[in-house]
Protein backbone atom coordinates (compact mmCIF):
# COMPACT_ATOMS: atom_id res chain seq x y z
CA UNK A 1 0.00 0.00 0.00
CA UNK A 2 1.66 3.34 -1.29
CA UNK A 3 1.84 6.10 1.65
CA UNK A 4 -0.56 8.33 0.44
CA UNK A 5 -3.33 5.09 0.47
CA UNK A 6 -1.94 4.75 4.19
CA UNK A 7 -2.99 8.36 4.52
CA UNK A 8 -6.08 7.85 3.49
CA UNK A 9 -7.32 4.73 5.48
CA UNK A 10 -5.38 6.75 8.59
CA UNK A 11 -8.04 9.80 8.23
CA UNK A 12 -11.01 7.06 7.17
CA UNK A 13 -10.24 5.48 10.95
CA UNK A 14 -10.19 8.89 12.47
CA UNK A 15 -13.37 9.71 10.70
CA UNK A 16 -14.75 6.75 11.71
CA UNK A 17 -14.21 7.36 15.20
CA UNK A 18 -15.01 10.78 15.58
CA UNK A 19 -18.80 9.93 14.21
CA UNK A 20 -18.72 7.10 16.88
CA UNK A 21 -17.95 10.17 19.26
CA UNK A 22 -20.16 12.78 18.25
CA UNK A 23 -23.21 9.69 17.85
CA UNK A 24 -22.71 9.12 21.85
CA UNK A 25 -25.36 9.82 24.05
CA UNK A 26 -25.23 10.49 27.56
CA UNK A 27 -28.99 9.04 28.78
CA UNK A 28 -28.29 9.53 32.15
CA UNK A 29 -29.89 12.86 32.53
CA UNK A 30 -32.72 12.03 29.79
CA UNK A 31 -35.73 12.32 31.68
CA UNK A 32 -37.69 10.68 28.60
CA UNK A 33 -35.13 7.94 28.35
CA UNK A 34 -35.54 7.20 31.75
CA UNK A 35 -39.49 7.04 32.00
CA UNK A 36 -39.51 4.40 29.64
CA UNK A 37 -40.01 0.64 29.96
CA UNK A 38 -36.90 -1.42 29.36
CA UNK A 39 -36.00 -4.79 28.57
CA UNK A 40 -34.80 -6.88 32.49
CA UNK A 41 -31.77 -7.41 30.09
CA UNK A 42 -31.11 -3.31 29.70
CA UNK A 43 -27.54 -3.01 30.61
CA UNK A 44 -26.95 -0.41 32.80
CA UNK A 45 -25.78 3.00 31.43
CA UNK A 46 -22.26 2.67 31.72
CA UNK A 47 -21.93 -0.49 30.39
CA UNK A 48 -22.60 1.64 27.02
CA UNK A 49 -19.86 3.85 27.35
CA UNK A 50 -17.23 0.25 27.83
CA UNK A 51 -19.04 -1.19 24.88
CA UNK A 52 -19.61 1.11 22.17
CA UNK A 53 -15.66 2.84 21.99
CA UNK A 54 -14.42 -1.08 22.06
CA UNK A 55 -16.65 -1.83 18.97
CA UNK A 56 -15.56 1.21 17.60
CA UNK A 57 -11.96 0.65 17.76
CA UNK A 58 -12.81 -2.90 16.45
CA UNK A 59 -14.88 -1.49 13.57
CA UNK A 60 -12.03 0.53 12.70
CA UNK A 61 -9.72 -2.21 12.57
CA UNK A 62 -11.68 -3.99 10.22
CA UNK A 63 -12.60 -0.81 8.10
CA UNK A 64 -8.25 0.05 7.74
CA UNK A 65 -7.41 -3.67 6.55
CA UNK A 66 -10.57 -3.85 4.17
CA UNK A 67 -10.57 -0.22 3.06
CA UNK A 68 -10.86 -0.71 -0.57
CA UNK A 69 -13.56 -2.89 -0.68
CA UNK A 70 -15.77 -1.85 2.12
CA UNK A 71 -15.28 2.22 2.16
CA UNK A 72 -19.02 3.34 0.72
CA UNK A 73 -21.18 0.77 2.49
CA UNK A 74 -18.35 1.37 5.39
CA UNK A 75 -19.08 5.40 5.60
CA UNK A 76 -23.38 4.77 4.69
CA UNK A 77 -23.72 2.65 8.17
CA UNK A 78 -21.57 5.16 9.66
CA UNK A 79 -24.23 7.94 8.70
CA UNK A 80 -26.85 5.91 9.75
CA UNK A 81 -25.65 4.62 12.92
CA UNK A 82 -25.08 8.40 14.46
CA UNK A 83 -29.04 8.82 12.70
CA UNK A 84 -29.99 6.47 15.36
CA UNK A 85 -28.98 8.20 18.50
CA UNK A 86 -30.78 11.31 17.02
CA UNK A 87 -33.43 9.53 15.91
CA UNK A 88 -34.22 7.96 19.72
CA UNK A 89 -33.10 9.90 22.02
CA UNK A 90 -32.70 13.49 20.39
CA UNK A 91 -36.49 13.02 18.47
CA UNK A 92 -37.93 10.72 20.75
CA UNK A 93 -38.54 8.44 17.50
CA UNK A 94 -38.11 4.89 18.68
CA UNK A 95 -40.28 3.50 15.76
CA UNK A 96 -38.14 5.28 13.29
CA UNK A 97 -35.05 4.39 14.72
CA UNK A 98 -36.17 0.65 15.18
CA UNK A 99 -36.30 0.87 11.29
CA UNK A 100 -32.92 2.46 11.30
CA UNK A 101 -31.61 -0.37 13.31
CA UNK A 102 -32.81 -2.71 10.64
CA UNK A 103 -30.91 -1.35 7.82
CA UNK A 104 -28.08 -1.03 9.55
CA UNK A 105 -28.50 -4.90 10.74
CA UNK A 106 -28.48 -5.08 6.51
CA UNK A 107 -25.78 -3.30 5.78
CA UNK A 108 -23.62 -4.78 8.52
CA UNK A 109 -24.14 -8.24 7.46
CA UNK A 110 -23.41 -6.92 3.80
CA UNK A 111 -20.42 -5.24 5.06
CA UNK A 112 -19.01 -8.48 7.39
CA UNK A 113 -19.29 -10.55 4.41
CA UNK A 114 -17.53 -8.27 2.12
CA UNK A 115 -14.79 -8.24 5.17
CA UNK A 116 -14.41 -12.25 5.17
CA UNK A 117 -13.82 -12.24 1.26
CA UNK A 118 -11.24 -9.86 1.72
CA UNK A 119 -9.98 -10.50 5.11
CA UNK A 120 -10.83 -13.30 7.87
CA UNK A 121 -9.32 -11.03 10.57
CA UNK A 122 -11.48 -8.26 9.65
CA UNK A 123 -14.33 -10.06 9.20
CA UNK A 124 -14.21 -12.11 12.96
CA UNK A 125 -12.89 -8.29 14.03
CA UNK A 126 -16.46 -6.94 12.72
CA UNK A 127 -18.91 -9.53 14.20
CA UNK A 128 -18.95 -8.01 17.93
CA UNK A 129 -20.60 -5.13 16.26
CA UNK A 130 -22.69 -6.98 14.00
CA UNK A 131 -24.21 -9.22 17.42
CA UNK A 132 -24.56 -5.60 19.18
CA UNK A 133 -27.00 -3.96 16.75
CA UNK A 134 -28.87 -7.44 17.16
CA UNK A 135 -28.93 -6.64 20.71
CA UNK A 136 -29.63 -2.95 20.16
CA UNK A 137 -32.95 -4.08 17.86
CA UNK A 138 -33.97 -5.95 20.85
CA UNK A 139 -33.76 -3.12 23.43
CA UNK A 140 -35.23 -1.07 20.62
CA UNK A 141 -38.11 -3.27 20.07
CA UNK A 142 -38.99 -3.90 23.41
CA UNK A 143 -39.31 -0.17 23.86
CA UNK A 144 -41.23 0.38 21.04
CA UNK A 145 -43.68 -2.80 22.43
CA UNK A 146 -43.97 -1.61 25.93
CA UNK A 147 -44.18 2.17 25.81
Amino acid sequence: MLLSSRFSVFIFVIIALIVGGLASSNTADDVWYQSLIKSPLNPPGYVFGIVWPILYLLMSISAFRTFNETKNLFLIQLLFNALWSWLFFAFQMPLVALFNIWLLIYLNIKINLKMFYADKLSGLLFIPYVLWLFFASYLNLFIVLNN
